[in-house]
């Protein structure tokens, strides 16, 4: 296999495209043609790790954070930063970071927190929007359910937890072939009237391309007809954060005992208890103070992320308790999920778990 392949694995799982704007995945060092020899899978890269890459054979390095998030001006070694890519590329180590990819994915980051909490019926908190797109295309009736079943097999027509949706309307289209055409159907400087089906039918953003090219290899006409129209919806399977619920509700300090033992973490910083029971909780890897407004909105019980400041807490208003567990403590099972991800597809060379720690911040 070579590092292509390791990517395109990743891709269909978590496509690069679900990442924010400000994010930095995809591959940061290396060749994209180089044959691996083994996949190093962290959540941070640092020289140690690299030094780990080395140790076990592995010329590729999945990691969840992006080392390199900003761009770099110089590469002499003066920060880790540059120190760790430089030791990359000395020993031809490919990098490639996943990170907000991942944290939208609807079996991302948020769904393995609500796995090793025990939490159930999940829901996007954040769901993103203007990632639904709707395809409009004019097909020869007698053809309609060929190029149906084709946008179909490409991903179309999904939304939420049915399949195969679609909306058709029957009518008659006209068009006349001008000079250079070649009309499937009529003659060329003829006025042609066809019996046609409008096929509309929607997809996420991401799927374009196949979705585009499974419209024009099977479509008959020699020019397709077609619009796309970006829509406003949410898309429920996608986006920052998630909603469970416990199957019975447990009391604040159960939750804040588990939280502690299940995301191994030296203190859980939380806000003032508000003496109800806990049942329905949302959590978002990593800093998600941003999400707490929405939290509340949906009637989170609690609201399990990192990163709040002290002044967030104050949100909490005695409607929610908010739970600071640590940003590396949050993200720590995506080590497991992508070596998951990795294994079921990678049988003819090691991935390999990191066994490095590295969190920033230590607890006294």
């Amino acid at each position: 296999m070579i590092v292509q392949d390791v990517i395109n694995i990743l891709n269909n799982y978590a496509p690069l495209q679900y990442a924010e704007d400000f994010d930095n995945t995809g591959l940061l060092v290396g060749d994209t043609n180089s044959k691996i020899t083994g996949v190093l899978v962290t959540l941070d890269t640092l020289e140690a790790v690299v030094d780990e890459a080395i140790k076990n054979n592995c010329n590729l390095i999945v990691s969840f954070h992006p080392i390199i998030f900003s761009g770099l001006k110089t590469l002499t070694g003066k920060t880790y930063v540059e120190r760790t890519v430089q030791k990359a590329v000395k020993n031809d180590i490919s990098i490639f970071a996943i990170h907000t990819a991942l944290d939208n994915s609807w079996n991302g980051v948020n769904a393995k927190m609500c796995e090793v909490l025990g939490l159930q019926n999940q829901t996007i908190l954040l769901p993103k929007s203007q990632f639904i797109q709707k395809l409009t295309t004019f097909v020869p009736s007698e053809s309609a359910e060929k190029v149906r079943s084709a946008l179909f097999e490409a991903g179309a027509g999904t939304i939420g937890n049915y399949s195969h949706c679609s909306f058709n309307l029957e009518g008659k289209g006209t068009f006349k072939g001008e000079e250079g055409s070649n009309p499937n159907v009529g003659k060329k400087g003829e006025l042609c009237f066809e019996a046609e089906t409008q096929i509309g039918i929607t997809f996420p953003k991401h799927l374009q391309s196949s979705v585009l090219k499974a419209l024009f290899k099977t479509h008959p006409y020699e020019e397709v007809a077609y619009e796309l129209t970006t829509l406003e919806n949410s898309y429920q399977h996608l986006g920052m954060g998630m909603i469970g619920e416990f199957p019975k509700a447990i009391s604040e300090k159960e939750l804040l005992s588990s939280l502690k033992k299940t995301f191994k973490t030296g203190c859980v910083r939380h806000s003032a208890l508000t003496t109800k029971s806990i049942k329905k909780v949302a959590v978002l890897g990593g800093s998600g103070s941003f999400a707490i407004k929405a939290a509340k909105a949906q009637g989170a019980d609690a609201f399990v992320s990192a990163d709040f400041k002290y002044h967030d807490f104050f949100q909490a208003e005695n409607k929610i308790l908010l739970c600071d567990i640590g940003h590396y403590e949050s993200e720590q099972y995506t080590k497991d999920l992508l070596v998951a991800i990795l294994t079921k597809k990678i049988t003819n060379f090691a991935v390999v778990l990191s066994q490095i720690n590295t969190n920033p911040i230590s607890y006294f």
